[in-house]
């Protein structure tokens, strides 16, 4: 059945760097006119008694995608979450970080579809050394990581490709995708100074995630786990400075890639600051 609006249905457990600004990807200027897009959440919790609750109400909206969103895919919630969903006969794509990938196999055998942000690194998150304010500061830099080296290009890009899939009225072929440092082709770089500088920044917040781990859930003692958890955030933060010189260097030379989304969901392009967008082709 062709559809002039799409309903989108995103439901957000936890947080992770793509999370926050998901549904604004798709609609930057809130001005297309082809989607409609409900977004529901859990808030930092992302236990089962939460999926559930926010499953049930994903349920009601009743959309034409549904998307669930949340760290490590493999937990018990966000997993009752969209087993939920997909019951419902609603195709379900999981957006998920790194550790996502031991349980690719089994989405792609259930029918669900995945995009896999590998820099997407948890959070440092020891008490003696995160507080809202250190927390609010890594995702401000994982976030400009993930924009500049291409990443977000990929993830709302292959959610675009599904919803026209739909508008049109086919059986929509949802993404099994991995993202990695080749996100940075997505980003459209000319300078190759620049993209190698996005590669290199995609790669460091890669890495967060080996430090993460050590210092959230290996190691015991809290004078050997406060510096490897201040360590993962420096870190990103040296990614997030790489991603800048990356940018800038686009912006120099006039040649920043500008995607902007027309109201009726194509993706426009320019490269110029000074042209105006056109349509592909």
């Amino acid at each position: 059945m062709i559809r002039e609006v799409v309903k989108v249905g995103i439901a957000k457990l936890g947080c992770i760097g793509t999370l926050p600004l998901l549904e604004f990807l798709l609609d930057e200027r809130a001005d297309r006119k082809d989607i409609d897009v409900r977004v529901i959440g859990s808030g930092a919790k992302m236990g089962k008694e939460q999926a559930k609750d926010v499953a049930r109400r994903m349920l009601d909206v009743k959309p034409d995608l549904a998307i669930v969103i949340s760290p490590n895919a493999t937990l018990p919630g966000p997993k009752v979450a969209r087993e939920m969903i997909a019951e419902a006969g609603i195709p379900t794509i999981v957006i998920s970080d790194k550790p996502t990938a031991k349980i690719r196999k089994e989405l792609e055998e259930k029918g669900f579809g995945y995009i896999i942000v590998n820099a997407d690194s948890m959070i440092g998150a020891r008490r003696e050394f995160l507080d809202p304010v250190e927390m609010a500061l890594y995702n401000a830099d994982i976030i400009r990581v993930l924009a500049v080296t291409g990443a977000l290009s990929v993830v709302y890009k292959e959610i675009d490709r599904v919803i026209e899939s739909i508008k049109i009225g086919e059986r929509p072929r949802l993404p099994h995708v991995s993202v990695g440092r080749d996100a940075a082709l997505a980003a459209g770089f000319e300078n190759p100074y620049a993209r190698a500088k996005a590669m290199a920044a995609y790669e460091v917040a890669e890495k967060v995630a080996d430090v993460t781990v050590l210092g959230c859930f290996v190691v015991r003692e809290s004078e050997k786990y406060v510096p490897l958890v201040a360590e993962d955030h420096e870190m990103m933060r040296t990614a997030a400075l790489l991603a800048d010189e990356a940018r800038e260097a686009e912006k120099g030379a006039d040649s920043v890639l500008r995607e902007p989304h027309a109201s009726d969901g194509t993706v426009l392009r320019k490269r110029r600051l000074a042209e105006k967008p056109v349509r592909p082709g």
